[in-house]
Formats: C-alpha cells, structure tokens, sequence
C-alpha cells in the first residue's frame, strides 16, 4: 500500500520543553522485569536502542523505582543506590546514538502488589503504603502514609529526577495512572484523607511532586505525567466524570510544570465523555493547552488487557488513519506506541515506509524475552 510519506503528521518533528523530538512516535512504558537487583542490564540497553534505530522519536522507559518500599518487584529497574547510574549511562547513551530522545518512567506502587494480578511478590515484599491504606474501594492493603511518609516520597522522587538528569536522560515521567501511588491519591475512593492532602485537595501530592522535580532539575528538562480513567483492579473506574473534573486535576498540575500529558487508555479512539466524540488526550489538551500524548491498542485488533493470547496486527491502516486525523485535529500531539512494538522494533520505519501490513503480530510469548 502506498506509504504516509513525509508529510504525514506522524513524522513531523516537535519541540517539548528542551527537547527536538524527530517525529510524533513514542514507545510507551511496559514493564518488563529484566533488570536483576534493579540494575539495567546490556540486553535491556539493547532493547531501547532498537526501537530508537527503527525511527521511534521518544522512548519511554518501563516504570522505574524511586524507592524500595514503592518498588513492584525485585527484577524492576531503579533510580535509587550508587550502582545503578553507570548503567543508565550506558543505556541513554545507546538511544540517544540512534537519534531519539528518552525520558524515565518514576514509579511508586502505592498499595498495590504483583499477587493482586496473579503474579510472585518476589524474594523481598516490602509492606506497602498509600494515601489511606486502600489497594481499591474497600480493600484494605497496608499502612496510611504519615507526613512524614509522603514528605520521603517526595524526595525520593526529586533525587530519581535529579539522577535521571545526570546520566543523560531527557526528561522524566510521572506515573500517575492504573491505579498506583500517585493515581491512588487522585482518586477520592482511595484517598479518604482528612489533612491537607485529602480529597479536597486531592492534586497536592502530584502538585508538590512535580515542583520538586522542577527544583531538582531545570526548565529544560522535561516532565510528562501519565494519568488514566482505570485502574488495574477496577478498569471501569473514572477518574473524572465530567470535564470539569478533569480540568480540576490536569489544570493544577500543568500550573505546577508538567509539559506533557500521557494519556493512558485502553482504546485510544474512545470518547471520553458521553455527548462528545473527543478523546481523553483532545481533552486534556484543550483543558490544559499543554502537549498530550494518547495511547491504547495502537495497530491491534485486540484490546490492551483483554485475556492473553495471540494479538494480532490488523486493521492497521485504519488506525495509521486515525492517529493521522487525531494529530491535524489538534486532539494530540503525540503517539505511544506499546505492544506493536514490542512486536516490531521498526514499527515507526514501516509506517513511514508503507510497510504496515507486514507488521509481525504480538503474542504473549514475546514478554518473555527482550528482542
């Protein structure tokens, strides 16, 4: 079939705060769980840097660990310890040689532990905290995090930010969706506080975060924040159920410094709101004038978190067509990329190239090992 070509919006550059990204791809954050100890490995290095070879514009890193007792799992990657920045060096280095820029995903779980979705906690479960001791509505699950807790946290972030910059990463991203610490905060169900960070409030502790971050890095540094309607124990929960409630989150936090919103769904062509056919991303953006980035089952015809099994590529230009329509719309800015490219490196090469159709489909299996 004939190729997007140049001018297709998709392969336009962008500037976001210090950066000149190459085109409107991003690879979005997967966990993986390849990183022994929380120490990125050569293979992991390898993997980043073949999506940046293949024409990818921005890697987002997998979420990285900003502290012990925020860590998924003893095989997730870290920002915290000395031993760990030599590494991340090395691995920046490799995807910046290949033309793309990189941000960090900084991750903390909150109440939240791999055996609540059928996996191993690992060798050294850590007791989990929260705003309020709640996993979800009615589940309690650790502790309620003290002042002093959450002050820890802040820091714990800022120092990951701080790092992040000094071993070349362009930017850092916030995890602020599905459900995990910051989210948890967000969502008045999980957030029954009665200080100042309660739901009242409820923006204050992503506020104070990204004000930190700011501080410990610069202007040019970038700040995305990814933010979701689900949960991973509730993918019907709403964040938001109005616009004016989302302008309530997303307007606090654009205010504070966030230069990009990634918004995270399970299908990125959904309305967000009954009545109005535009996106959670075209409405973030229009409440914010902030960049936003949209995701959710790019070029597959299975749904990001339906039952596993093999996922194939189809309907391929169907989507290319509605990311094309999306960016000239104004409703994003740019495009994460997840399972696909797992499945193809190069996926940002094919749809330049016109090569679409051919894409490999995802299976399960390829979680297995970092190609």
């Amino acid at each position: 079939m004939s190729s997007p070509g140049p001018l297709s919006p998709l392969f336009r550059p962008f500037a976001l705060a210090g950066l000149s990204l190459r085109n409107r791809i991003a690879m979005a954050p997967m966990t993986r769980e390849r990183a022994p100890g929380g120490v990125p490995t050569e293979a992991m290095a390898a993997y980043y840097a073949r999506r940046a070879a293949g024409g990818t514009g921005l890697i987002v890193t997998e979420g990285i660990a900003t502290d012990a007792v925020g860590c998924f799992g003893d095989h997730v990657p870290r920002l915290f310890g000395p031993d760990v920045g030599d590494a991340w060096r090395r691995l920046v280095d490799g995807v910046h040689a290949e033309g793309a820029a990189i941000m960090a995903q900084l991750w903390h779980v909150g109440a939240f532990a791999p055996s609540m979705i059928g996996m191993a906690d690992g060798a050294h479960p850590m007791e989990r905290i929260s705003p309020s001791g709640l996993a979800a509505p009615d589940r309690p699950f650790g502790r309620m995090m003290t002042e002093g807790d959450i002050a820890a946290s802040i820091a714990a972030f800022a120092e990951a930010a701080a790092t992040a910059r000094s071993v070349g990463f362009d930017g850092v991203e916030l995890h602020g969706a599905h459900g995990y610490l910051i989210d948890q905060f967000l969502w008045p169900r999980t957030n029954r506080r009665t200080d100042r960070f309660g739901p009242a409030d409820r923006t204050r502790f992503a506020v104070e975060l990204v004000r930190a971050i700011r501080r410990a890095t610069d202007s040019t540094f970038a700040i995305s924040f990814r933010l979701s309607q689900w949960k991973q124990l509730d993918y019907d929960a709403r964040l938001a159920d109005a616009p004016g409630e989302l302008a309530a989150i997303v307007g606090p936090l654009a205010e504070a410094g966030v230069d990009l919103f990634h918004c995270s769904t399970r299908r990125f062509w959904e309305p967000a709101f009954a009545g109005d056919d535009r996106t959670l991303a075209a409405w973030v953006r229009a409440l914010t004038g902030r960049p936003a980035m949209t995701v959710g089952s790019i070029t597959l015809d299975v749904d990001f978190k339906e039952p596993s099994g093999k996922v194939h590529a189809s309907g391929v230009a169907a989507h290319v067509a509605m990311l094309e329509r999306g960016l000239e719309r104004g409703w994003f800015d740019l495009v994460a990329v997840g399972r696909a490219m797992i499945a193809n490196p190069d996926w940002a090469r094919r749809v330049r190239d016109g090569d679409i159709e051919d894409l490999r489909p995802f299976t399960g299996a390829m979680l297995e090992t970092l190609i």
